[in-house]
């Protein structure tokens, strides 16, 4: 395995094994060291936190603060885990501060920027609402992920799941929450096209699952849904 960024340690592949990691590792993209289980994962699967001048332990989702990153697998478990166990100050090496509710916070977080990025997407002509709308798309193969509101009548989902075969199934957000993003008081069902807004919404989709601690399904046995 190709070596990880200065902010956390180096992976290690077995013997023998590192043209094979190496490829794999960049398939995968860069990848970050988990605090915790110590295990090397893609950045997508992790959450990046930096120390406040403060000395508080702030999430830092954009990848964009200062400061060594201290990084944690997007589990809801295992953050609480690093919370209680003081893991951040020792992968810190200083005395800093986790905030007790911090896996709610982040989870919090991670909420909004799945839905900003619906926003973009709607904003760009990349994404509609509404049950019409969305068949449409799914008969011309327009769409590349399906939004259905958890609180949404389970048959209407399972028609447009089963239209729309193997096309990823979020199913983190109530009707309300998607409504907010189209600009009306609810949305039901949403979609949106190929491209790499669609692409971000799919990994940080599943970021937010494992912080909420769900577990992601199938639908009607053919559209991956993901139930946060």
């Amino acid at each position: 395995m190709r070596q990880a960024a200065p902010d956390t340690e180096p992976g290690n592949a077995p013997d023998g094994a590192a043209g094979d990691a190496g490829d794999a590792a960049a398939a995968a993209g860069p990848e970050r060291r988990c605090i915790v289980t110590r295990r090397v994962l893609p950045k997508a699967a992790l959450i990046r936190f930096v120390v406040a001048p403060d000395g508080t332990v702030t999430p830092d989702l954009a990848g964009e603060l200062p400061g060594r990153g201290l990084w944690v697998s997007a589990d809801r478990t295992l953050l609480e885990r690093a919370v209680k166990k003081n893991m951040f100050a020792r992968a810190a090496r200083a005395p800093v501060r986790a905030p007790a509710d911090l896996a709610d916070r982040v989870a919090a977080l991670q909420r909004r920027r799945c839905l900003h990025l619906i926003g973009l997407a709607r904003r760009a002509g990349q994404a509609v609402a509404g049950f019409e709308k969305v068949r449409a798309w799914l008969e011309a193969g327009r769409a590349a992920v399906l939004l259905a509101a958890r609180d949404g009548a389970a048959d209407g989902r399972a028609k447009l799941a089963r239209l729309g075969g193997d096309v990823p199934v979020v199913a983190a957000f109530t009707a309300a929450e998607l409504g907010g993003v189209f600009g009306r008081d609810i949305a039901v069902h949403a979609a949106l096209a190929p491209g790499g807004l669609s692409r971000r919404l799919l990994d940080e989709a599943a970021r937010l699952e494992g912080l909420t601690g769900t577990t992601a399904g199938r639908e009607n046995g053919s559209a991956a849904a993901t139930s946060v």
